[in-house]
């Protein structure tokens, strides 16, 4: 996805194009002093321009069918704060609630919607292995006011809340799905 002629060409292939979700970033955790240029460049190709070629290829194709249409882009609680070994991170998700909220100023005449949905650490098989660290693991449970980890339903359903037409008044907004982490 960090590729425009593959990304564009992928687009283009569909029959139609009504609703994106820009699903793919990674992490490097490390000090901010340690980070390299070749994790840097990784990070933001990955976690940036990624989302920004795919939402412009979708957004191509959605004012060219005429239909409007939705786009949420996974960015993350820090997307909203910083944390210590998530500098790179955080800057891309801080980015991406940029760009976000520069597209649904440029693409609302087009009736194209986008927003973010910015999940807390959530279990998967990618995260397992940091939440055996307990050291880690207090660190989150710390900050999570509702007490748990999130889980994949969780950030599915702010998804598709935000791709349904009972979002339809909302653009540019970021839809924090972290247990109350980013309220205090």
């Amino acid at each position: 996805v960090t590729k425009a002629d593959q990304v564009v060409r992928a687009i283009e292939g569909l029959e139609r194009v009504d609703l994106l979700v820009n699903n793919a970033g990674g992490n490097i955790p490390e000090p901010f002093v340690n980070v390299s240029e070749e994790h840097l460049d990784h990070l933001l190709a990955l976690n940036v321009k990624s989302a920004f070629l795919c939402a412009q290829a979708a957004a191509r194709r959605m004012i060219a069918g005429g239909r409007g249409g939705a786009i949420v882009h996974m960015s993350s609680q820090m997307g909203h704060v910083g944390s210590p070994n998530r500098t790179v991170y955080c800057m891309t998700k801080h980015a991406l609630e940029g760009l976000s909220k520069a597209m649904a100023a440029e693409l609302a005449p087009h009736q194209i919607r986008s927003n973010c949905v910015g999940p807390t650490f959530v279990e998967t098989p990618m995260t397992a292995p940091f939440f055996q660290n307990p050291t880690f693991r207090k660190f989150v449970d710390d900050r999570i006011l509702l007490g748990r980890v999130g889980r994949i339903d969780d950030v599915m359903g702010a998804i598709v809340f935000l791709l349904s037409p009972a979002a339809s008044l909302i653009t540019g907004a970021s839809l924090t799905v972290d247990g109350g982490w980013t309220s205090v």
